[in-house]
């Protein structure tokens, strides 16, 4: 036997408090005994869509909090120093061992792997980098 929502079970209830006043009130009453409990979901229903909706627009305004925060200054000149430097400390043996094994072509590709990292974390940083460049084209045009 699953567990019901406490809310299903208060509904549960309402529907057989209706079926009884329907039973002891006799046929007379049927249209509205009906209404009263479609009133009572339509309300539910409501209620439902309403927290979803509240719900969805919390985690919109959350999302557009998160994308309009701007790095701290520790992080933007930090990280990028860090980064900088530890890509320029690696890049000297990447570039021996890939030239070492695959010549021009090994360099040429540990070269393009240190640039795309290094543009991955620069993007990273600063998400309008990307953002810029597609509103630039859209003036030009």
């Amino acid at each position: 036997m699953s567990t019901l929502d406490p809310r299903d079970v208060d509904l549960r209830k309402e529907l057989d408090a209706t079926v009884r006043a329907r039973r002891d009130l006799g046929d007379d009453y049927d249209a509205a005994l009906v209404d009263s409990f479609l009133e009572k979901v339509e309300r539910r229903i409501d209620d439902a869509v309403d927290r979803r909706v509240r719900r969805h627009l919390a985690e919109q305004q959350m999302v557009s909090a998160r994308g309009a925060r701007r790095p701290k200054d520790a992080d933007t000149w930090v990280e990028r120093f860090g980064f900088a430097i530890i890509s320029l400390v690696l890049a000297i043996p990447l570039t021996a061992v890939a030239g070492g094994i695959a010549g021009t072509t090994g360099t040429i590709a540990a070269w393009a792997g240190i640039v795309g990292v290094n543009f991955a974390q620069a993007v990273r940083l600063n998400p309008e980098l990307l953002a810029g460049r597609r509103d630039r084209s859209h003036e030009d045009a």
